[in-house]
């Protein structure tokens, strides 16, 4: 047996290990496994909730996707605007991302689905969920996208311009492409824990995976069962999230060397 097959059965044998000893942390509560399997499909989104709308992990899925989206939107604008130069643009970035990355999600949510109807706009809870996960995170990914761009050596404007193209032609032909292939692992990272955090509205009675957990629990005192299926799940999508962000970074680091 050859160093690289060695390693990968220690490895195995050390994540075998330590899947045995959740296991038998689990089995110290004295789960009722057939009602957390009665309740899994219900988690899983398999059904629709009563009004007929999506629940459990399509809903977060939903939440998440959608988010990151607009966040990256979000954040690149910001990360243009610290680079600019001009006072305004700088001025609204900065304020941003220092008020959304100063603050507690939990509290953005609160002052998003609750301060609102204050001024008269009374957001559904959906959009006001996409809004503040949008809002949190555009600020991080904008930290994330300004240090991408940082990174693309001078050199790049300095050819662009002999060449006779403008600014934004660089920025988007020539720097962005490059910036984006640095930023991949971050900013999937990111989106990672936005998945978790994804859970924090929760408090907004969306039937995503922490709402159905809770509400299960408390109805029927199964609190344990209800939260560690909950963590099943986001611990399987976060895996598999992984594993599709290995294989995007292996194929822009192929594209990148041919």
């Amino acid at each position: 047996m050859n160093m690289e097959n060695r390693f990968r059965l220690h490895v195995s044998l050390v994540i075998l290990l330590l899947l045995g000893l959740l296991a038998w942390f689990a089995a110290a509560f004295g789960l009722d496994y057939r009602f957390a399997l009665e309740k899994l499909p219900l988690l899983l989104g398999l059904e629709l909730n009563p009004e007929g709308l999506l629940q459990g992990v399509p809903l977060t899925v939903l939440l998440c996707l959608v988010s990151t989206l607009l966040a990256l939107l979000i954040g690149l604008a910001s990360a243009l605007g610290r680079l600019s130069r001009k006072p305004l643009l700088y001025g609204l970035a900065t304020f941003y991302n220092s008020f959304f990355k100063g603050t507690p999600l939990l509290v953005q949510i609160l002052l998003i689905y609750l301060g609102l109807p204050q001024l008269g706009i009374v957001p559904d809870a959906i959009p006001a969920g996409i809004t503040a996960l949008t809002l949190c995170y555009g600020a991080y990914l904008s930290e994330v996208l300004r240090a991408a761009i940082l990174s693309i050596p001078r050199g790049q404007w300095e050819a662009g311009k002999a060449l006779g193209m403008s600014s934004r032609a660089i920025l988007r032909f020539v720097v962005l492409p490059q910036a984006m292939r640095v930023a991949v692992p971050p900013a999937f990272s990111l989106f990672i824990s936005m998945l978790k955090d994804s859970s924090l509205v929760s408090v907004m009675g969306l039937w995503e995976i922490m709402f159905l957990s809770q509400s299960y629990g408390r109805s029927s005192y199964r609190y344990m069962e209800m939260l560690l299926s909950a963590a099943l799940i986001y611990w399987v999508l976060s895996v598999v999230l992984e594993i599709f962000q290995h294989r995007l970074e292996t194929r822009m680091a192929a594209s990148g060397r041919s």
